[in-house]
């Protein structure tokens, strides 16, 4: 649409007429002190995105692992999250409709997002803890909630049948996607909505020409979905879904980070991702106290693996080499059977879970009040596998978040959680038999927000969050009583208004300073023997801004400045290894109408380093978007997008990312809603 939104004009003397607003790609959140972005539906359609990484790369603050395929890669926001050595470090929380999805640490596997952005109507980012507690604990770097499409989306809210068609090809790695969907509206009541997306891609190249190792993948996924309202005025709602995706490698490296076979030798692999959610709401109308949402969900995550035989430059005749990339540290006899326990071990993560939270709206005294409180139970399984032990995470917990509105401009948000765990693990050699640890924590922040007449608004938050331990480490009893500590300090400055330069213009922006300090490590440390590191402190500024006019034009603009630090066992600084790099990113396009919309995007990184600690050197990328919408004629009701990533072919590897990015890629999207 060209009109995100319109006004009407009074003065004393009258109406004076209707203004049409000009809309920028996206909407910047000045509204709350949280560091949140939103990604709708059609900023989804418009970046054409390979991965669900993808879709999120121009949050400022958020930066990726190879964020191109979804094996190997993952998401990494204000350096925590994803990293090229496990996976991830359990401070970056990912929800699918609610659901707790991903996995604890897998050595050199990533295991983040493993589904298909086609899926998705809507991506949100919390950035940081403030925002948090509703979700989870130990969020450090943030939250990213997917939310799945729904058969009201296409069909309006009436009854009837919709058929929407999605084709996408892309030039790298002769890439080609198909999203069928159904959706059907029997009466106003009921719907259902069925989503087939298969991609497949082979190995892209780099900006040098070079093949990109281990980034061809094939991921067909499903949803399933259907809701039915009830009650005299359908305050009732049930909603089920089953959310699933697949992929198959064969003959593959084992590290997923890696570009090429090495001593760890390659794999068959089998990565399945089920998500399944059942979800009750109440709405009563005219009842300001009562907004029940209650939302049981089920994940499971297999990877399976299984050791192609002699491929690793370990195994010679099936028995292990001398060779110095063989020793890691320790001779190794001639003639030693080759150990594949770690290349044929299978993974499994089940996540049970059952969240009840309510929302009150109500008064008291000149404030009024947005209350949001719930108890979760979670259950989450592993399976036992080679250096990955098996237990349970069983945890309950109870939080409260409300928004207290005092006056016209002034905004206060405490929040609270209280969360218990029992940790048990499975009778195994890497962990002590019947392991048995129980933790808890109380957790929590405020934030307070002032707004002026002006648009100008001010902001300020502090939280502080724990995150308590993982089966992963139930081979340590020291790590199993020992939760890592986080405690954030946000300020900032927000400014909405319009009608600065010409009539129907907007200017929105919003600078956040953030300050995060972690300490009772147990997720990072070297040496032999392991040495936890004793603190991280991470400190930077996000800035977010956009102008767009009534003429259609419109800029946007965002930018991430970080600097981390860490002190190890011995009181030494250096460096944060997970630190993201300062970058930058400018959109600048033009809408014709509701036809036509053409951008040009400009992302900017300064040198940094690679996920090895390496220098890295800095790069620009230039990506042209259009976006066609006939209006009439033959064509109309068509979609047709296409864009040019990596305009001019650039090599260059990201900071924190362990393989280059793909070189020039042509994308043509074509879609039609039947």
């Amino acid at each position: 649409m060209i009109a995100a939104n319109a006004w009407a004009q009074e003065q004393d003397d009258g109406f004076l007429g209707t203004l049409v607003l000009g809309e920028s790609k996206r909407e910047i959140q000045t509204d709350t002190a949280v560091p949140v972005t939103n990604i709708d539906q059609e900023e989804i359609n418009d970046r054409q995105a390979n991965t669900v990484a993808e879709l999120i790369d121009s949050v400022p603050g958020v930066s990726l692992v190879n964020g191109s395929t979804p094996q190997g890669s993952g998401i990494n926001i204000r350096g925590f999250g994803a990293n090229g050595t496990f996976g991830t470090d359990q401070k970056v929380l990912i929800l699918v409709d609610g659901a707790t999805t991903g996995a604890e640490e897998l050595y050199r596997i990533g295991n983040q997002l493993f589904t298909d952005p086609q899926l998705y109507k809507s991506v949100s980012v919390i950035r940081g803890t403030v925002g948090s507690f509703e979700y989870g604990s130990g969020v450090v770097g943030g939250v990213v909630q997917l939310e799945t499409k729904d058969a009201s989306d296409f069909t309006g809210g009436e009854p009837g049948f919709r058929l929407r068609q999605t084709f996408e090809g892309y030039s790298n790695g002769n890439g080609f996607a198909s999203s069928s969907i159904l959706a059907w509206q029997p009466n106003r009541q009921t719907e259902f909505l069925f989503n087939y997306t298969y991609r497949d891609q082979s190995d892209q190249e780099d900006g040098n020409g070079d093949t990109i190792g281990n980034s061809a993948f094939t991921l067909p996924s499903l949803l399933a979905k259907g809701k039915y309202s009830f009650g005299d005025d359908l305050e009732h709602a049930i909603t089920a879904s089953y959310n699933q995706s697949t992929s198959e490698e064969r003959d593959v490296p084992y590290d997923s980070f890696g570009t090429t076979t090495d001593s760890f030798g390659n794999v068959d692999r089998d990565i399945e991702t089920k998500i399944a959610v059942l979800r009750y709401q109440y709405r009563p109308a005219g009842n300001d106290l009562i907004d029940l949402d209650v939302n049981l969900s089920y994940s499971d995550q297999k990877i399976d693996s299984n050791y192609v035989a002699g491929s690793a430059s370990c195994d010679i005749n099936g028995f292990q080499s001398n060779a110095p990339s063989c020793l890691r540290g320790r001779p190794v006899p001639p003639g030693t059977p080759f150990d594949s326990s770690l290349q044929d071990a299978d993974h499994r993560y089940e996540t049970t879970k059952l969240t009840i939270k309510n929302t009150s709206y109500f008064q008291t005294g000149a404030a009024t009040h947005d209350l949001r409180a719930g108890i979760e139970f979670i259950n989450r399984e592993r399976l036992d596998a080679f250096a990955a032990p098996g237990g349970t995470d069983k945890r309950i917990a109870l939080f409260a978040v409300d928004d207290i509105q005092i006056g016209d401009g002034l905004t206060l948000t405490p929040a609270i959680r209280y969360e218990k765990q029992d940790l048990e693990g499975d009778s195994d050699a890497s962990a002590p038999e019947n392991a048995s640890y129980d933790n808890n924590a109380l957790m929590g922040g405020l934030s307070a927000r002032y707004e002026f007449s002006s648009g100008f608004a001010v902001f300020g938050s502090g939280a502080y969050t724990e995150n308590l331990p993982i089966l992963d480490d139930l081979g340590t009893p020291a790590f199993q009583t020992q939760p890592e500590k986080s405690r954030t300090w946000e300020a900032g400055f927000s400014y909405n208004r319009g009608d600065i330069f010409a009539a129907g213009d907007v200017v929105r922006a919003k600078v956040n300073f953030y300050k995060t300090d972690l300490w009772d490590i147990t997720s990072y440390g070297s040496g032999r023997p392991f040495l936890p590191l004793g603190e991280v402190e991470t400190r930077g500024v996000e800035i977010e801004a956009s102008y767009a006019n009534a003429a259609g034009y419109y800029v946007d603009f965002n930018a991430n400045i970080v600097k981390g630090t860490e002190t190890n066992a011995a009181g030494e600084d250096s460096p944060w290894r997970n630190e993201p790099t300062d970058s930058a990113r400018v959109t600048v396009g033009k809408r014709f109408g509701e036809t036509l919309d053409v951008s040009w995007e400009l992302f900017g990184a300064r040198s940094g380093i690679d996920s090895s600690g390496d220098p890295v050197a800095g790069y620009g990328v230039n990506t042209l978007r259009a976006t066609y919408l006939p209006q009439e004629g033959a064509f109309q009701g068509f979609e047709v997008r296409a864009g040019v990533e990596n305009i001019f072919d650039k090599n260059y590897l990201p900071n924190l990312s362990t393989r280059n990015s793909p070189g020039r890629n042509f994308k043509l999207t074509l879609a039609k809603t039947f």
